[in-house]
């Protein structure tokens, strides 16, 4: 096997090695089969490229060409012209997938589907990032600046992870990394031949004493290396922070979802962000309809999604494993059975206007029937649309457990789960003290929590002089809360993340519900739910009862019974029978709301809209495209800045190779000097020239008589009748510019790696191409109007 073989190999697998640490980010893994086919036939062509041979440039073109013809292939086939050519209407599908992927990725979380886009998006990176490997390691044999793509990879797949990537994917990287190191060494040694060292042990012919057979010295020392930079690779993300789990680790990997059945997460979302513009609108429209058999709706709230992280910045959705919805969900988490519960069953009708992908829900469900494809999150009990499934004109029904507990039983309730406990009891450190101070204040007087929860929302609602206006500026982190505290006017948003933080602090569980009011009641016995019945509450948790719903929000929805002295006995009457006229469909057009004054609008007392939680729920995703195009421009940037680097290393590598002779020696001298400030005078005799590049240079030493030795080589080359052959030109050079480098400061040297004065060579040396390019067009264009003409009888 050849060494540029085996080099392109090693690159293949090096790519492959580093994209391991993307195989925890998307189930199930498959992709990555995909990108090692298409990854093998882009190496293969760069081989078969550099053995004909062709140039670098198209080399490169032609790898490239191959891998946009491979893709074609694999995800717009149907599209491509005659099957594999990418035609236009291939670039437009490949680049709805790219949007879709995109979009996916905004969705899901760790691990993500396998979706279409998504594997497009995963393997098409591994192809470019593969591409500049080779590229770099075997085109241009320079591995070492080979790893920074391999490591951009990593870094990424670590990134998207959380921070959570595990020792095994570095190891894996480290160790593709190295295979390249060690395949271009073993390259560049067998071009100096055999290297022996040491002593011939006795008795065997050709042994080295100290090893079983011939070896290579700088082979030995290549594996010790290795071993220790493995050893490094494995040790030192032990005291990285962000590197969990792994190798040796506990096995972290497999973000949320890990060891749980049903496929995918789906991705934190905030729909808190645009739920005030939602509320500030002017006119109300219809998102859905829906008839129930609960002979008083007022508590029936539709809750799309909760909020339990508080992060000091905002509430926002965990990132939380999503399964099969099943026939019947499970029991609610600290619903004692001996709780009084009676069932509700609701049918709906979302507006064609409506369109998100969280199911609006009364709380808690025991069952749903939806059309569509939705996927269940069981901590949130909430449903999720799966593969772009909305809510957009969705039918569906739920039976849902109307929970009436009642205050002794919240008062006499035990301790919540530790685990639940430590969850959701957390607080940022950045919690300002006064919002806990005013906590213990206003439930000084309370015996238990459950007090302490009915003070906190009689406070906000009653007692503590609040005012809702949705004009006030929306702020969901930690002095957003002590600003409203003080200021004491907000809407929604502020009332429930503002309880929610303090009875965090009081040791109560808490987070944020977002979702509908129970809507206005019509003269055909539906329930209409409007864009502006959008809502924000608080849910405490108390065991024996669970998840329970407070409302600290003045003039908004209702105060829930077990809040209050007495309770309600209506219940619900049979089951509702589902019909079509009974959820006909919804108005999906604008409706003023007639009878609400102006005032009234202003401060958003006429109803809710949430459709702000529509928009929202598809958003708190990374805009992938707009990072990779940010990522494809800063690449393309970086390269360009290296040009004079990668151009003058291989400039010198062509001119001290032993094929190269005393001249090309004598120029790489020369640009060394320029690069390092010495301009080059081409009217002085080499002898001349030798001596104002020691004067100007300050050589002395080893360095000054290198440069006097070359010269008298360039002198016997260009008059001797017979030169002699003279060897240690190269070395002469190379001291020559290890001189030049200790007498330099550092910006001196950098200016000389990475923008050497000499490159100008390259603007020279292209624009005499194109004079005679020109000159060549011109001369052809004199031939022909020179030639005679055909004359016509």
């Amino acid at each position: 096997m050849s060494g540029r073989t085996r080099l392109t190999l090693a690159a293949w697998a090096a790519s492959l090695m580093a994209a391991g640490a993307l195989l925890p980010l998307v189930k199930p893994a498959t992709w990555i089969f995909t990108a090692a086919f298409l990854l093998a036939l882009q190496s293969a062509t760069g081989m078969l490229c550099r053995r004909v041979p062709l140039a670098r440039p198209l080399t490169i073109g032609a790898q490239l060409l191959v891998g946009v013809v491979a893709l074609t292939v694999v995800f717009a086939r149907e599209q491509a012209v005659l099957g594999f050519l990418p035609g236009p209407l291939a670039v437009q599908r490949v680049a709805e997938l790219f949007r879709l992927g995109a979009e996916d990725v905004g969705t899901y979380a760790i691990p993500a589907p396998d979706t279409e886009g998504i594997r497009l998006m995963v393997v098409a990176g591994v192809l470019a990032i593969g591409l500049l490997v080779d590229v770099l390691a075997v085109t241009f044999r320079r591995a070492a600046p080979a790893g920074l793509p391999l490591l951009a990879l990593y870094s990424v797949a670590a990134g998207l992870s959380g921070g959570g990537a595990g020792r095994l994917w570095f190891l894996l990287a480290a160790t593709g990394y190295l295979l390249l190191l060690l395949a271009e060494g073993r390259d560049r040694l067998a071009a100096w031949g055999r290297v022996f060292g040491g002593t011939r042990r006795p008795g065997r012919a050709g042994a080295m004493a100290g090893s079983d057979g011939p070896s290579f010295a700088p082979v030995r020392t290549g594996r010790r290396i290795g071993a220790v930079a493995m050893g490094t690779a494995l040790v030192v993300p032990l005291v990285l922070p962000g590197f969990s789990g792994g190798l040796l680790g506990d096995g972290g990997g497999g973000g949320a979802g890990a060891g749980r059945g049903g496929g995918g997460t789906i991705a934190a979302v905030n729909p808190l962000v645009s739920l005030q513009d939602n509320l500030r609108q002017p006119e109300d429209f219809e998102v859905l309809r829906y008839r129930t058999n609960a002979q008083d709706n007022s508590d029936l709230y539709l809750r799309l999604v909760a909020l339990d992280q508080f992060d000091g910045t905002s509430w926002k959705s965990s990132v939380r494993p999503i399964e099969a919805v099943p026939k019947s969900l499970p029991w609610p988490d600290g619903l004692s059975q001996s709780v009084r519960t009676s069932e509700v069953t609701s049918n709906f009708v979302a507006s064609e206007a409506y369109d998100q992908k969280w199911l609006p829900m009364p709380f808690p469900a025991a069952r749903v029937e939806a059309e569509g494809r939705w996927r269940f999150e069981p901590a949130g009990r909430m449903l999720v649309g799966d593969d772009k499934q909305t809510t957009k004109g969705v039918r569906y029904q739920v039976t849902s457990l109307d929970v009436q507990p009642t205050g002794e039983l919240l008062a006499a309730a035990g301790p919540a789960p530790e685990r639940l406990r430590q969850e959701y009891t957390r607080v940022p450190g950045s919690l300002p003290d006064d919002v806990r101070t005013t906590a213990l204040t206003v439930t000084a007087e309370a015996r238990n929590d459950y007090e302490r929860a009915v003070l906190l929302q009689d406070w906000f609602a009653k007692k503590g002089g609040f005012r809702y206006d949705v004009d006030v500026t929306s702020g969901t982190g930690t002095e957003a809360i002590s600003r409203f505290l003080k200021d004491k006017e907000g809407f929604c948003i502020h009332f429930s993340f503002s309880m929610a933080a303090m009875a965090r602090s009081l040791g109560i569980p808490a987070r944020v519900a977002v979702g509908f009011m129970p809507g206005t009641k019509q003269s055909d016995g539906s329930v209409s739910v409007g864009i502006r019945d959008a809502h924000a509450w608080p849910e405490l948790y108390f065991e024996g009862a669970g998840w329970t719903r407070f409302e600290p929000t003045p003039s908004r929805g209702s105060t829930p019974a077990y809040t209050r002295r007495a309770t309600p006995t209506a219940g619900p009457t049979g089951p509702a029978q589902p019909s079509q006229e009974a959820s006909a469909q919804p108005s999906a057009a604008p409706r003023p709301s007639e009878s609400c004054p102006a005032e009234m609008r202003r401060l958003g007392e006429c109803g809710q809209d949430p459709a702000a939680v529509a928009d929202s729920s598809s958003g708190g995703g990374t805009d992938v495209l707009k990072a990779a195009g940010w990522t494809l421009g800063a690449l393309l940037v970086l390269a360009l800045l290296c040009v004079p680097m990668l151009w003058r290393t291989r400039a010198r590598a062509r001119r001290l190779a032993p094929s190269g002779g005393p001249l090309a020696v004598w120029r790489e001298i020369g640009d060394t000097a320029w690069d390092y400030g010495v301009e080059p005078d081409e009217a002085r005799t080499p002898r001349r020239t030798a001596e104002r590049i020691v004067r100007t240079g300050e050589l002395d030493g080893a360095a000054a008589e290198a440069v006097h030795r070359v010269a008298g080589a360039v002198e016997e080359a260009l008059y001797a009748p017979s030169p002699p052959p003279v060897h240690g030109l190269a070395r002469d050079a190379e001291q020559v510019r290890a001189g030049f480098r200790a007498r330099a400061s550092r910006g001196v040297r950098l200016q000389a790696l990475f923008a050497p004065r000499s490159a100008v060579r390259l603007h020279w040396a292209a624009s005499a191409r194109w004079a005679h390019l020109k000159s060549r067009a011109a001369q052809a264009t004199t031939r022909r109007s020179d030639r005679p003409q055909a004359t016509t009888r």
